[in-house]
């Protein structure tokens, strides 16, 4: 995954323009994708509501001197990188204003573009349009950045295809809003564009809503990439839940296997869900509109092997460091500390975990063939992609 809902105390922009003003961007497999102009740099952004903050680029673009360090928050834990002062900020030919305490964050992420198959310099955050009643047109590829004049109080949904959502009075420049469990319970989770799954949560807060047993050992456990580092997380089937108003029959999440690193949420919904929606965010208001114009709430249940498996630094060889149990690869005998050659017949270069990852999931039903070496010797294996969700 990105650095979804990561905590940045950073202050507000300037007074926006009176005027609606038009961004383009990039709409990928999983991500949007931004260009705008830092401190007279031109770079790509990953734009990521998840990320309260204002910019987070790799190390190796000069932008300007560093001034400090700063804490940043994951789904998981913290962890510390440079900081360096925002001078001037442009998406497209809208200039954002710029407030003395925005800042840049800087360390490496070059690995980014290899993970989404696009160019990324970095994340761009929430706090950059914080400042406008900002619409995420998901249909026409832009974001239109409205006057504060335009009031989502005095809309009236059908709520069959548009949706009219409070926002909760908490978190620091982030959009928290709750989903609703089938039995009534609810979950305090952040819009995220940033975070690849349809939307992902903590064991802790299944089992505090009732949708998982106290101390019960989840089947097919996997690997999911966080800012903080690799985690354990499985995934969970979700019948009859109301996400931010929104019912949805049925869908998969991804489940993280250790407690949340904030008390203030539960998770977040990402971009599966909101690629569905064309969304208006009223920060000040507290109000989020959606409207579903593809006529989905869901994707088809993701098909996988069981292997969760990453590129040792130190060999430069993909090695398999999780088989799940009783999973399609667990059931052929690929093995851990089995050495991935190939998928599909392709050679492997010092691929990310979030491509690794990308390449072995698919439909279910579908097939993957595998080339591993196991002690030196050549080991051939097709494998059926299946429905691992618990």
């Amino acid at each position: 995954m990105t650095l979804g809902a990561l905590a940045l105390l950073v202050a507000a922009g300037g007074p926006p323009a009176q005027t609606a003003s038009e961004v383009p961007f990039r709409v990928s497999e999983n991500a949007i994708i931004v260009e705008a102009t830092v401190n007279g740099r031109k770079a790509n952004f990953l734009f990521d509501t998840g990320f309260s903050g204002t910019l987070v680029m790799d190390d190796s673009l000069n932008v300007g001197p560093a001034k400090g360090t700063m804490t940043l928050q994951d789904f998981v834990g913290t962890f510390t990188a440079k900081t360096i002062g925002l001078k001037s900020l442009s998406l497209g030919a809208v200039k954002i204003p710029v407030d003395a305490d925005m800042e840049i964050v800087q360390q490496p992420m070059s690995h980014m573009s290899l993970g989404y198959n696009s160019h990324l310099d970095g994340i761009m955050g929430y706090q950059v349009i914080r400042n406008f009643v900002s619409e995420i047109n998901f249909q026409k590829s832009k974001f239109v950045l409205h006057p504060k004049s335009l009031d989502l109080t005095q809309r009236t949904p059908d709520n069959k295809r548009t949706f009219l959502t409070r926002m909760l009075p908490t978190g620091n420049n982030s959009i928290e809003m709750t989903a609703q469990a089938s039995n009534g319970k609810k979950m305090v989770l952040a819009l995220d564009t940033g975070n690849a799954f349809y939307a992902t949560t903590h064991k802790d807060v299944l089992e505090r809503v009732g949708l998982w047993e106290a101390g019960k050992k989840p089947k097919y456990m996997r690997m999911s990439g966080v800012a903080s580092g690799p985690v354990e997380s499985f995934y969970k089937r979700m019948d009859n839940v109301t996400i931010f108003g929104v019912p949805v029959p049925s869908s998969t999440w991804s489940i993280i296997d250790l407690p949340a690193s904030s008390a203030d949420g539960d998770g977040t919904i990402g971009f599966g869900f909101l690629k569905n929606f064309n969304m208006v965010i009223d920060y000040d208001r507290r109000r989020v509109w959606l409207e579903n114009f593809t006529g989905k709430l869901a994707d088809e249940e993701p098909g996988s092997t069981g292997i969760s498996a990453t590129t040792n630094d130190r060999t430069g060889r993909v090695e398999i460091f999780l088989v799940s149990d009783e999973s399609p690869a667990a059931k052929a005998g690929v093995k851990r500390g089995d050495q991935i050659l190939s998928i599909d017949g392709k050679d492997l270069l010092k691929p990310t975990f979030r491509e690794i990852d990308a390449k072995l999931e698919g439909p279910v039903g579908s097939k993957v063939s595998l080339a591993v070496s196991r002690g030196g010797s050549l080991i051939r294996f097709e494998l059926e992609r299946t429905s691992l969700a618990n």
